[in-house]
């Protein structure tokens, strides 16, 4: 049932994540279209050298897309960066920051990039500002991903679906942009970045776990999670005395 609905559904999942043997079989379920990483991920699952882990997941993946992210601070060097990374498969879009860690624009690497036809994930959006000055140097032709940080949007207390649904509105003509609804936090994000129009929504492991949710009655739903708190509440040996 769960695999019916999210085929069903617009808006492509992409796993994110950075173990290989996750994204292996993640890779043979039919509703995974596409993978992303960054360098937070891949520091988490202990990896060391950077080039190899990306050749081992195109060699596990194959034909599907995958975003891998360039590290520098540096624009010259972020440029170089996303040239090497691009060159490993043709099927990595490179992922560039939307600024650097001194709040410099990349827009003129996004440029340079477009301009060589080299796929690019455009990362860390929070504004429709920062859309508009993407788009104002993406052409028409150039295959390009803006990865809006939905989740973090939401985490300062400011709807996320505002900033996605005007940044669809805006790409709506182009078909080589898409827009990707980054950090989700929970399961009906899935729902709403369709709802929107959205093209892409990465899905993590805390969220993959709960895609056998999807259907399931709420009542029986609800007596488990009874359950659940009445076997915790046994294991822990609590116990209230009583007044007589």
């Amino acid at each position: 049932m769960q695999a019916n609905i999210i085929n069903n559904l617009n808006v492509q999942i992409y796993a994110d994540g950075a173990s290989i043997d996750q994204i292996s079989n993640q890779n043979n379920i039919s509703w995974v279209r596409g993978f992303t990483t960054n360098p937070t991920l891949m520091k988490k699952n202990g990896i060391k050298n950077y080039k190899k882990f990306a050749l081992d997941v195109m060699d596990v993946v194959k034909n599907k897309p995958v975003s891998l992210e360039v590290f520098s601070d540096d624009l010259y060097e972020m440029l170089d960066q996303a040239h090497e990374i691009s060159s490993w498969n043709k099927n990595i879009n490179v992922k560039i920051p939307i600024t650097n860690t001194k709040g410099e624009y990349t827009t003129k690497i996004i440029d340079n990039l477009n301009r060589a036809n080299i796929k690019c994930n455009i990362t860390a959006l929070f504004t429709i500002q920062q859309v508009k000055k993407v788009l104002e140097v993406i052409n028409d032709e150039t295959f390009t991903i803006i990865s809006i940080f939905a989740g973090r949007i939401a985490d300062t207390g400011i709807d996320p679906e505002v900033v996605i649904s005007e940044a669809v509105e805006l790409v709506k003509s182009k078909n080589n942009i898409k827009i990707l609804w980054a950090s989700p936090r929970e399961l009906y994000n899935i729902f709403q970045a369709d709802k929107l129009g959205c093209d892409i929504i990465t899905v993590a492991d805390d969220i993959f776990n709960k895609i056998s949710n999807i259907g399931k009655d709420l009542n029986e739903f609800s007596l488990e999670t009874v359950k659940m708190f009445y076997n915790d509440a046994l294991s822990s040996n609590f116990k209230i005395d009583l007044k007589k």
